[in-house]
């Protein structure tokens, strides 16, 4: 029974993570069509930042499946440490993609051009919608992997928040400097909070020891 309930849960696991990813790669598809539309530098870096969350995902689910392997000569320990090797990896995307962003969106302040306001509504709508749709169902698995996914899809959710706000503003006011402005506050805020959530995960997957509650282990000990 012990063993059934194991398989159902990674099943579930692996559901949940598979549908999150075709989810994202299909709106991924809708927004760089949208950005390029709308003429909005926001909804071109959301578009380049899901692509990368897609590939997370997508290398995520694999990984997530080879983690159920069992112990072999070459693996003696099991495959189960690659589904925290994605959450790492996931991770670093979601850095490098911030990083695109900000370099995307820095230029635009010194020469702002204003977006077609209408077909960004229309996007952001979409874009809550889906990303909170997806978030939601990763919110009710337990593993790291399914964690940091979660992440990246309630980081979009804000980020398609704030779209709709600035959407909604631009078409009573001229002010095209918030399309930028808005790609470069949301992008730092979320950066600050990966680059605290990879730090724990790096200390899992290095294995080191617990901040406090135990003494070094001395170093000649062997570890079985």
């Amino acid at each position: 029974m012990h063993q059934h309930n194991h398989s159902h849960i990674k099943d579930d696991s692996d559901n949940r993570i598979a549908m999150a990813f075709f989810l994202n790669v299909g709106f991924t598809l809708i927004e760089f069509i949208g950005g390029w539309l709308t003429n909005s530098t926001a909804i071109m870096a959301d578009a380049v930042h899901d692509l990368g969350d897609s590939l997370s995902i997508g290398s995520a689910w694999l990984l997530n499946r080879l983690g159920r392997k069992s112990a072999n000569r070459q693996f003696t320990y099991g495959y189960r440490r690659l589904s925290l090797f994605g959450a790492l990896i996931n991770g670093l995307v979601l850095i490098a993609g911030s990083v695109w962003v900000l370099t995307e969106a820095i230029p635009r302040l010194a020469n702002p051009v204003m977006p077609v306001t209408e077909g960004m509504l229309a996007l952001a709508v979409l874009g809550v919608a889906v990303n909170g749709f997806a978030a939601y169902r990763l919110s009710k698995g337990n593993t790291l992997n399914e964690k940091v996914l979660n992440w990246h899809l309630l980081e979009d959710v804000l980020g398609w928040v704030a779209v709709l706000v600035v959407a909604i503003v631009l078409q009573f006011v001229d002010w095209p400097i918030l399309d930028p402005l808005l790609s470069i506050g949301f992008t730092l805020f979320i950066l600050v909070n990966v680059l605290r959530n990879l730090s724990t995960t790096a200390r899992l997957f290095l294995q080191a020891a617990p901040d406090r509650g135990f003494a070094p282990i001395p170093s000649k000990l062997t570890l079985v």
